[in-house]
Formats: structure tokens, C-alpha cells, sequence
């Protein structure tokens, strides 16, 4: 077997780790399980990871950590890097040139994976569309393996993992730069400038999505954006059948938003009604949006009362626009996955009112001029925190539509006093929504943990 002879391959290799993340600790256990000598380089010191530290040494890893955690990597035969490394970053270089193989989880999983793959890229919206075909392949009756960037690592259960199963995984930009494996069916919900503190140019990051298609053979399925200009453009990269999504036209096949509110699949000019737009369950355009791709993925695969079920009844991923509470009349929302201007107008065009929202953080080097519009016309107070708070407020109030006396710009110095101003200043009726437009990397160490601290927040909220 292809995976029997991966591990006894390793067993006779020097294989080092870079991080311990999700994905990396479940997988360095099952390395470890296989007899697979383990070397763990990483930034921290002990004493920032104990519990996993501490586990990992009971295994028999070893570990090389501090500033210099990168400097032995030639020493390896081996280097799983995180996927928050980037694959460019001077020291993988170096120990690409020096022989060292560098690969990820995710690239392993690909060479070994025995099913059908789907798999999901895009600027905004990925974990929702990924999560989608999940669930909609599980209530075929599929069993069904979900991971990738959406937080699990799949090649620690690579053995489990039947021809008749499949794999839905969500991939990253950071993921994708490396890959030379394409799955099954390709989805690529949107490309828009996202990470460019990492890429540096717009060119290299839509490069890296564009190998979610490149290596497709001519009996796989690409499923792109035909209202988006950045995927629009790779039709010419598809090696197999192209199937569109649009909510502005009627496409030559895939699916498309009727004016009655009605997803459609269209194929050799027959039109077959799937599911309204008003019996989905999340709310939101973008949402709509999320489904046509998913319908245009699955067709042919599930059956339509399954993709209708799934419509009606799924409440949506974790921070991503999820429901938190209400208080004295107050409804909060956290949206801490909206780490890009775009994914924020999306999150903004959800709600038929104008609202409070919690914006600011780590800066990706992206502009934030193509809210600012959005954002007078559809925010009513706009509290900012973090690094990005003076470039925010900036591309806001230098909008043509920037109005003083409609939009109020608060700014505080932490979560908790941004929790605490929206709880201060909103009236019974107002929508509060965690929205920051930007990664967490400035006080936390992922956005989940950024979503989290503001449910815990919201949660300790009293009503009056």
C-alpha cells in the first residue's frame, strides 16, 4: 500500500516540524506512533507550550526552539512546514537548495488521499462553501473527511480513509504556493487582495490559488465565480469541465440566481429549479452566493431535497456572522472572520439596518478604501482598536460619503473596552457585529481565539 510504504519510508529519515499547531500535533503523535524520529523547531520557548511541550517529549521528540529554531533545518532529511510559514521564506530556501524536501501536511495528504477530493480556495467565503459540501455529502449518505485551513489535519487518519469515502478541504494561499496536486472538483469562490503583507503582490497571491486548477486532469470539475473578475480570468487555465456560479447573468452551465429568487443549475439550455434564496437559513447575499458554488460543485453528486435540507437547516460556521446573543434588546454578532475589506461589506450587506460595528487589528497591507463607501452609508457607529485603527479611520473619513453627524468613529485600546463602549452607547433594536476588516495577529494568535474572546465578552454582558 502507498501509505504503508510513506511510513517506512520516514522511519529511516531525520523529519523535522516547524510549529505545533492543530495539524502538526496530530500528526507528529501518529509519526511517532510509526516509530517516525521527530524534531520539533520552534519560535517559543517551552514555557509558552507546556502541555503540548510536555506531551510531545513523553513521545520522544525532540525539540529545537528560540530565535535560531530555524537555523539547523539542512541538518534534516525531512521539513514539514506550518502553513503559516511562508514557502518562500529564506531559510526553506536554503534548505530546499541543500536538498532538504519541504512539504505539508496538506501535500502528503493529496499523494495519498484514496477518494474523491473536493476542495476550496477564495478570498472570502472558503470555510462556508467547505463546510457546505461537507454537509451535504454527509446527508447522502457519505462519509465524509473535512480539513485543511478549516482546522483539522486529515493525514494523521490517512489509513482510515476508504476509495468510497471522500475529502472536503479548505486551502489557504499559503497552502495552495506549494502544492502541485489538484483535487477532483475545484471551487474558487472570489479572488480579491488578501495577504500581502505574506505575498507582496496581487500576482504571486492569485498564483497560488490558481494551483487549486492547474494540476486538474481532464475528467475533474472547476467551479468559478462569473461575477468575480479575478476567477473569471482562470477559464482558460481549466483543464476539465467548467461549471459556473453567478448571481448577475445566466451562465452557459452552472448555477445562477433567478430573478424570482430561485437557485437554478442550467446545463444544454435546461433549467432546473433547486432552492429560494428566502428558505436559506444564513443570512446574507454572500451566502446566496456560497450556495450557487456549492450547487454548481455537487450537481449530479447529491440529490436536491439534500442540498434544499441542508439549506433550511444549517446555522453557519463559528464567526463567521454567528449569533451571539441579545442583550437589553441589543443583538450581537461575531464576524471575527472577517479579516479582509471584503469579507466585511459582505457581513455589512447581511443586515437590512445600519449598525455598530467592532473593526481594527493586525495589518495585512491591504487597503481599506473599498468599504469606506459601504461603511458610511451602512454603519451608524464604527469603534476601532489595534494597529489599523488610524488607516481605517482615514479611508472613512476621507470617503465622498463620509457624513459626521450620521457615522460616529469611537477608538479604544482593547476588546474589552470596545465591548464595553458598543454595550455603553447601543439602543434597544441596534445590531452589534465584531466585523474587524483585518487578521488578529496584533493581539491574538488566530482569529478564532479573537471570535472567542468576544463571545466571552458579550456573554459576561448584564441585562438592565
Amino acid at each position: 500500500m502507498k501509505t504503508e510504504h510513506f511510513f517506512k519510508m520516514l522511519q529511516a529519515k531525520r523529519v523535522a516540524f516547524i510549529g505545533t499547531g492543530v495539524s502538526h500535533t496530530e500528526l507528529i503523535r501518529k509519526f511517532r506512533e510509526k516509530q517516525i524520529e521527530i524534531t520539533v523547531c520552534d519560535k517559543r520557548n517551552a514555557e509558552q507550550f507546556q502541555a503540548v511541550y510536555d506531551e510531545l517529549s513523553a513521545l520522544g521528540v525532540k525539540f529545537i526552539l528560540g530565535e535560531h529554531y530555524l537555523d539547523s533545518l539542512t541538518d534534516f532529511d525531512i521539513v514539514f512546514r506550518t502553513p503559516g510559514m511562508y514557502f518562500h521564506h529564506p531559510a526553506l530556501t536554503k534548505a530546499r537548495q541543500a536538498g532538504v524536501v519541504i512539504t505539508s501536511e496538506m501535500e502528503v495528504f493529496f499523494d495519498l488521499c484514496p477518494c474523491k477530493i473536493y476542495a476550496v480556495t477564495g478570498s472570502d467565503g472558503k470555510s462556508t462553501s467547505t463546510t457546505l459540501i461537507a454537509e451535504i455529502l454527509e446527508a447522502s449518505g457519505k462519509k465524509v473527511y473535512k480539513g485543511g485551513n478549516i482546522g483539522k489535519a486529515l493525514l494523521p487518519l490517512i489509513e482510515e480513509i476508504t476509495e468510497n469515502d471522500v475529502a472536503v478541504v479548505e486551502l489557504s494561499s499559503f497552502q495552495l504556493i506549494s502544492m502541485r496536486k489538484s483535487p477532483d472538483v475545484a471551487l474558487i469562490t472570489n479572488i480579491t487582495p488578501n495577504h500581502l503583507d505574506v505575498h507582496g503582490t496581487m500576482e504571486e497571491y492569485t498564483e497560488s490559488k490558481t494551483n487549486l486548477i492547474l494540476h486538474q486532469n481532464a475528467f475533474s470539475r472547476t467551479v468559478l465565480n462569473y461575477d468575480n473578475q479575478g476567477t473569471r480570468d482562470l477559464q482558460n487555465l481549466v483543464r476539465g469541465k467548467l461549471n459556473w456560479f453567478t448571481r448577475q447573468t445566466i451562465p452557459e452551465r452552472g448555477a445562477y440566481l433567478r430573478d424570482d429568487g430561485m437557485l437554478c443549475y442550467i446545463e444544454n439550455h435546461a433549467i432546473i429549479p433547486v432552492v429560494h434564496k428566502d428558505q436559506i437559513r444564513i443570512p446574507g447575499m454572500h451566502n446566496v452566493e456560497n450556495f450557487l458554488g456549492v450547487i454548481a460543485a455537487l450537481w449530479g453528486e447529491v440529490e436536491i431535497d439534500q442540498i434544499v435540507r441542508v439549506a433550511e437547516n444549517f446555522g453557519g460556521v463559528e464567526h463567521r456572522i454567528e449569533f451571539v446573543r441579545e442583550v437589553n434588546g441589543v443583538k450581537y454578532y461575531n464576524d471575527s472572520i472577517a479579516t479582509s475589506p471584503t469579507r466585511v461589506l459582505a457581513g455589512l450587506k447581511s443586515f437590512d439596518q445600519k449598525i455598530i460595528v467592532l473593526a481594527g487589528g493586525y495589518d495585512k497591507k491591504i487597503p481599506f478604501e473599498p468599504m469606506a463607501e459601504t461603511v458610511c452609508d451602512r454603519v451608524k457607529l464604527l469603534i476601532l482598536m489595534g494597529a489599523t485603527a488610524d488607516k481605517i479611520q482615514k479611508a472613512i473619513t476621507s470617503s465622498g460619503n463620509y457624513d459626521p453627524g450620521k457615522l460616529k468613529i469611537l477608538r479604544v485600546n482593547s476588546m474589552e473596552e470596545a465591548v464595553s463602549t458598543a454595550y455603553r452607547e447601543a439602543r434597544s433594536g441596534d445590531i452589534v457585529t465584531l466585523s474587524p476588516a483585518c487578521a488578529s495577529f496584533d493581539w491574538y494568535p488566530n482569529f478564532e481565539v479573537r471570535g472567542q474572546h468576544f463571545k466571552n465578552l458579550v456573554g459576561g454582558l448584564s441585562e438592565s
